[in-house]
């Protein structure tokens, strides 16, 4: 018999009777709780390869996939965060969220610091999160099965990265919403973008702004630091090159300023401003001309403010905004040196401006 678990698109067709989850068919789960057809096709094409070779891995495989498709169906059967009738300012034990009370929305996340956010959000917002990250896992799970499989691994590698992305997306998202200087109309925008990922299952894919982020991230994870003088033109240039116009116009407008130097730093380097500026130091007093990884490493020590992104797990991408942006909050509410947000918040935040000058 044929294998469907994995079949779980809105609009799929399935022979026989329809499945049901509590009342909702598979068919009728929202896409972002359902695997993306290049993601089902690779999956299968994992378990028939495991299924041949090594078995008991295959049966793996299909457990953490039909566990992750019925996580899908769970998070689905909670209400709309768009559900009519329900703001989530008048109805929150409904956990839902109408487009008319953006406000209200607003003005309860501003209640809460981003550690106790997760509590207060609707049930469908905190689930979508929580599913994305189970898809994360199991995909990683299965890299790791077939890790040595060259025709596995770029296609592994980048289900997992565009996953990744679209977490990035949210958090940068969020970062943006608890910053006072944003209009309540940016915020309302930002909003209807978070509403569309939580409801309508399109991975911010159709977003203004997720295109953008994930290309900048994309160059990012192509172009590792490679230090040398240490003054970043190599690394710019290599991450300039695969960006649009918009990244020129924001370096072009944004670059004198110092904040905006020190991030962009950061995020070519992976090493935080104060360690920036300790390597340079080091440079300086010691006549050095150049440097490389090991000796950067050797200068700070055995434990470095930020995960190094290493291309073999697009999670620590992930890991490395995390750490910027918890660091920028340090600087913020410590009043020291340095970014007080990070690369990514910086040039949303253009684009968002930008927008509403136009």
């Amino acid at each position: 018999m044929a294998d469907t678990s994995l079949d779980t698109s809105a609009g799929a067709h399935h022979p026989g009777p329809k499945a049901y989850v509590h009342g909702k068919s598979h068919s009728d789960i929202p896409a972002v709780y359902a695997l993306k057809e290049q993601e089902k096709r690779l999956i299968e094409d994992i378990k028939a390869f495991l299924d041949f070779s090594f078995p008991e891995e295959g049966s793996l495989v299909r457990e953490r996939f039909a566990a992750l498709q019925e996580l899908g169906a769970a998070v689905a059967r909670f209400p709309s965060v768009r559900a009519a009738g329900n703001g989530w300012g008048d109805g929150q034990k409904y956990g839902v969220i109408a487009s008319s009370n953006r406000d209200s929305f607003l003005e309860s996340l501003s209640s809460y610091s981003p550690a106790a956010r997760l509590l207060h959000l609707p049930v469908r917002a905190v689930g979508a999160h929580s599913y994305f990250i189970a898809k994360s896992h199991a995909f990683s799970f299965v890299a790791k099965l077939v890790d040595d499989i060259e025709a596995f691994y770029k296609p592994l590698r980048q289900a997992i990265f565009s996953i990744i992305c679209t977490l990035l997306v949210e958090e940068v998202y969020f970062s943006c919403l608890e910053d006072p200087m944003f209009s309540r109309e940016i915020k309302g925008h930002l909003i209807d973008d978070l509403v569309s990922l939580w409801d309508n299952g399109v991975e911010l894919d159709t977003a203004k702004h997720q295109p953008a982020l994930e290309t900048l991230w994309t160059v990012r994870d192509a172009s590792p630091p490679s230090f040398g003088t240490m003054d970043g033109s190599s690394e710019l240039m290599r991450v300039s090159l695969g960006m649009g116009k918009d990244w020129s116009d924001f370096l072009v407008t944004k670059l004198s300023d110092p904040e905006t130097q020190c991030a962009l730093e950061e995020f070519l380097f992976s090493l935080s401003c104060e360690e920036i500026q300790e390597v340079r130091s080091r440079l300086v007093r010691f006549g050095i001309s150049a440097v490389n990884h090991d000796e950067v490493r050797s200068f700070l020590g055995t434990r470095p403010a930020y995960t190094m992104v290493k291309s073999t797990d697009p999670r620590a991408i992930y890991d490395f905004y995390m750490e910027r942006r918890d660091m920028a909050v340090y600087r913020m509410h410590s009043a020291v040196p340095g970014p007080k947000k990070t690369l990514e918040e910086m040039y949303l935040r253009f684009r968002l401006t930008r927008k509403e000058d136009q």
